[in-house]
């Protein structure tokens, strides 16, 4: 059970530092909420845009089968650069993911409501959100394929269902916050100061777990 309480820890962490900036453009979605754009739209495009990212991580995942662990964990690098980016551009970064969420959900199409799920998802309306998402999550591969490269199948399988839930948890609150914009910016004021600490926690950890210190004096003697 140990296994299980530290990789529902990690996947706790790595669902925090990869979607925790969706609440941003969601609130925003779910304030422009209309006749012909509805909240469904938003859900189902946010978890398909999530799905589109975990999908262009899993490459990570079958890379980890054949390349030694040890090696893999130098992966757990580039969580910790962007984390110290964060830090150093964390203003920078708040103003682009508006700026994209403001111009995509501005282009609404008046149209009669479509309540099948089938439907839903073809709607061009679904996709404006999805694309969001993908564009808001690139730094979302550069965590996830370390972090899948040093996992094994029930522990990814455990990473991404805690995934999915805080997805489910943003499109909860973020709906809510639609009725209370006040708490919005408090919610990210606070989240981004913890934001590029958790993600250094995740890249350390990666690094560990896969005992990539064992590696320094192989690179030890390449240096010299």
């Amino acid at each position: 059970m140990s296994w299980l309480i530290s990789t529902l820890i990690i996947g706790i962490s790595a669902a925090f530092a990869t979607t925790f900036d969706d609440n941003l453009y969601l609130t925003a979605f779910f304030g422009k909420v209309n006749r012909s754009f509805r909240p469904k739209h938003v859900v189902i495009g946010e978890f398909l845009g999530f799905t589109a990212l975990v999908f262009a991580s899993l490459p990570g995942f079958f890379g980890g089968l054949i390349i030694p662990t040890t090696w893999i964990g130098l992966l757990g690098l580039l969580p910790v650069a962007i984390g110290i980016s964060n830090l150093i551009n964390r203003e920078e970064k708040g103003e682009t993911v508006q700026a994209v969420s403001v111009d995509l959900t501005s282009h609404a199409k008046s149209a009669r409501q479509k309540k099948s799920l089938l439907a839903t998802i073809r709607d061009p309306q679904t996709y404006r959100v999805s694309s969001v998402t993908i564009a808001n999550g690139g730094n979302n591969i550069g965590i996830y394929v370390p972090l899948f490269a040093s996992s094994n199948l029930p522990s990814l399988g455990v990473i991404l269902c805690v995934c999915y839930f805080t997805v489910g948890v943003w499109c909860f609150l973020s709906y809510n916050l639609t009725r209370n914009p006040l708490m919005a910016p408090v919610l990210t004021r606070y989240g981004r100061k913890i934001f590029p600490f958790v993600l250094i926690y995740l890249g350390l950890s990666i690094l560990i777990k896969s005992e990539t210190y064992r590696l320094l004096p192989s690179l030890a003697m390449l240096g010299n």
